[in-house]
């Protein structure tokens, strides 16, 4: 029985999935999705939870792109090759790419309209984010980096030669074409899950937050919109990327001229309840419905289909890794001992266009021996020439590993170039921007400081605008019925001079404690009184408090 534990990886995402194989019976052993600023650490901790020390890894792409040529299909397999690489290059040149700095697979596909010719789909990225994912997963035993748009038809199976669609929205969109059972076109759609998931981390702060969000959020049809009983606040954030999602595959589908009789749906975007009829309803004309893994029987009730649903990417990498799907579009480059075991263990016996010279020379040296003794040879003659042509096959086979050798160190500094120089491009960027956001950083916090000023005058100007009012008010709650106000003058800024009268020493002290006590005024002072006939009258001073 075999394993392997597939991995998809995105931003801070994680799928994962152990699929086993045994025979041609499949079985998802353990599975899930965590959310992570540290990625690093989320892997070392599935990869022991999972028990995958031994395990080999599968894992995507990021950021690939893809792009088409049409070739010759009459050509011998030598020449297609050639074609191959001589079409990407012409394709670099002409959209400006460094074709030393990029890697490809490509996948040929048969051209229905014209038989003379093959259609090859290319998936490229950048060899540093191909290194960038391998040192990620670095100690541990990965055998296959995949593009997920087209490892995602490993999900289909063997099920029937309808044309179809594998749209699989994750944080970003891809919609992948299947032709009587082969991926023919991979179309990206630059929206999916990260604007969903930005839209709603303002609000809750938390990707698995706004994930759980999405799995208890219901979107309705057209028709059943009146039976919804509540509005939910989080669909306002959802439904613009899903509608950009449907007008943007109605294009694609438009520009590719075939018959689609189906869409599957996968990704994260599947936690969302009803978005099957969601795209029923946009696409009636096509059978529209939630993509589960072919190995996994849905009559079996004791699975719960939805948890399998969600980590879909990771199920179709992990098949990938078990050899189903198509092989030529595994990044993970083969060593140089690879390469070195196949020369050294191909049959020299056997003629081919690579030992094809040794067995010419071999040729020519049992016709030069027949010229020469027309008697039959003895053992020792026999000897002989057996180890000349031995020393002669090791001589070639050392200069052929020679040239080998050399070819590639020349290759890999090329390589190395290309990576300095496109290095060094980025660490030029990164600098002007980190440049650019120095700037910005202090033109923010100047304005921040401005409108903090601002927000400090306005505070002082509400409180002096409603200080009077208040004053007066507590005035009048706490003045004794004996005692009159003859005069009350705001002087200047918070000064306040007050002239009360009562006929009793008594009621003004009270007067004047109630004042400092309540707080009505701070600061405050009082004359001793003066008597004017049966009054007696003071001048109170004090400060308001704001």
């Amino acid at each position: 029985m075999s394993k392997c534990l597939g991995l998809y990886i995105e931003n801070n995402i994680i799928k994962y999935a152990t699929v086993s194989k045994e025979h041609d019976n499949f079985k998802v052993e353990a599975f899930g999705i965590k959310f992570s600023d540290n990625i690093d650490e989320s892997v070392k901790q599935i990869v022991n939870e999972t028990y995958s020390y031994k395990v080999p890894i599968s894992t995507n792409l990021s950021e690939e792109q893809y792009t088409y040529s049409e070739l010759f299909s009459l050509l011998n397999q030598k020449d297609l090759n050639k074609a191959v690489k001589t079409e990407f290059e012409y394709f670099c040149d002409e959209n400006h790419k460094n074709y030393n700095a990029l890697e490809f697979r490509n996948l040929l596909i048969p051209n229905s309209d014209d038989k003379d010719k093959v259609t090859s789909l290319y998936a490229y990225t950048e060899k540093t984010d191909i290194v960038g994912k391998t040192q990620l997963l670095s100690g541990f035993k990965v055998n296959n980096i995949s593009p997920l748009p087209i490892s995602i038809s490993n999900l289909i199976g063997k099920e029937d030669n309808k044309n179809k669609i594998i749209l699989n929205i994750e944080n970003s969109t891809s919609a992948t074409f299947i032709v009587n059972g082969k991926v023919t076109k991979v179309s990206l759609i630059d929206v999916g899950m990260k604007e969903i998931f930005n839209n709603i981390i303002t609000k809750e702060n938390s990707y698995a937050k706004a994930y759980e969000i999405c799995k208890s959020t219901t979107i309705y049809t057209t028709q059943g919109r009146n039976l919804q009983i509540e509005e939910n606040e989080y669909i306002e954030d959802i439904m613009p990327v899903l509608y950009k999602i449907v007008e943007e595959l109605k294009q694609i589908i438009t520009d590719s001229k075939l018959d689609i009789s189906a869409i599957y749906l996968t990704g994260l975007a599947t936690s969302i309840n009803n978005i099957d009829l969601y795209f029923e309803e946009n696409f009636p004309e096509m059978q529209c419905e939630i993509l589960s893994p072919f190995f996994i029987k849905k009559s079996n009730i004791k699975l719960n289909i939805k948890d399998y649903i969600e980590v879909n990417s990771a199920i179709a990498l992990a098949l990938q890794g078990l050899g189903v799907g198509n092989k030529e579009i595994n990044f993970k480059n083969r060593g140089s001992f690879d390469s070195l075991k196949e020369l050294l263990t191909m049959e020299i016996g056997k003629p081919s266009n690579k030992n094809s010279s040794i067995s010419n020379i071999t040729e020519k040296l049992k016709n030069s021996f027949k010229e020469d003794f027309s008697k039959p040879l003895d053992r020792i003659e026999k000897n002989m020439i057996r180890f000349a042509g031995g020393i002669l096959i090791l001589i070639l086979v050392y200069g052929g590993l020679s040239a080998f050798i050399v070819n590639q160190i020349d290759k890999k500094e090329t390589e190395i170039q290309a990576f300095i120089e496109d290095s060094q491009t980025k660490i030029s960027d990164i600098s002007n921007n980190t440049r650019l956001v120095n700037e910005r950083t202090t033109q923010y916090n100047s304005m921040v400081e401005k409108i903090n000023e601002a927000n400090d005058k306005l505070t002082q100007s509400y409180a002096k605008k409603n200080v009077l009012p208040n004053f007066l008010t507590e005035i009048m709650f706490n003045i004794p019925k004996e005692v009159q106000l003859l005069s009350i003058q705001n002087s200047s800024g918070k000064k306040i001079t007050m002239r009360a009268q009562s006929k009793e020493y008594e009621q003004l002290g009270y007067f004047i404690a109630k004042i400092k006590n309540e707080g009505i005024l701070t600061d405050v002072t009082a004359t001793s009184g003066e008597r004017q006939g049966d009054f007696i009258l003071v001048t109170i001073e004090g400060n308001l408090p704001y």
